[in-house]
């Protein structure tokens, strides 16, 4: 993946007459013309970032053009650190699985909705058990029903071949509560 930089136009590039000027911190110096920007930035050995070039009028940092990168390469890092990546996830059920096994799995997918991922039930009949569905759509309606107050049903059940399948999604308001949470941390 190939990522696309940013370019900046540097002391001599820039061609607004008049600049609005910045120091390293970001604090506003004022409005001077090119010249006398250039001049200071000789004169403290650092060089004009022009960072908004279609303001009026234009907006120019004094600093380092390395260390202006460098902090722009760290802020794209952390932005892309809290990215969440949301995918689908899976449990697989069984029709004839006792209660317990049922819970355990009920439980790692009320992990998965809380994470805000979305969730694939798929039940698979094996040989003769095609002929008892209904002992499967009773799983399913089991785990719907336990899982209803933290999600949404997405497609509800269906057979895709000899497998009942649904998806859900996270409920709005979990995804909230989970934000809250985080804060108070």
């Amino acid at each position: 993946m190939k990522r696309k930089f940013k370019y900046y136009r540097l002391n001599y590039q820039i061609t607004a007459p008049q600049l609005r000027l910045l120091d390293e911190t970001g604090k506003q110096i004022g409005i001077v013309d090119k010249n006398e920007a250039l001049r200071r930035a000789q004169a403290e050995e650092k060089d004009l970032v022009e960072i908004a070039p279609n303001s009026k009028p234009p907006v120019v940092k004094l600093i380092d053009f390395k260390k202006f990168k460098y902090l722009e390469a760290k802020k794209e890092r952390e932005s892309r650190k809290n990215i969440k990546h949301v995918g689908v996830k899976e449990i697989r059920l069984s029709p004839f699985m006792g209660e317990h096994d049922l819970n355990i799995r009920l439980e790692q997918a009320q992990g998965f909705l809380k994470d805000g991922n979305q969730l694939k039930i798929s039940l698979p009949f094996k040989g003769r058990e095609i002929a008892h569905q209904e002992f499967g759509r009773e799983i399913m309606g089991k785990a719907i029903q336990h899982l209803q107050e933290i999600s949404k049903v997405v497609k509800s059940p269906y057979m895709e071949g000899r497998v009942l399948v649904a998806i859900l999604t996270p409920a709005k308001a979990v995804g909230g509560n989970d934000k809250k949470e985080k804060s108070t941390d």
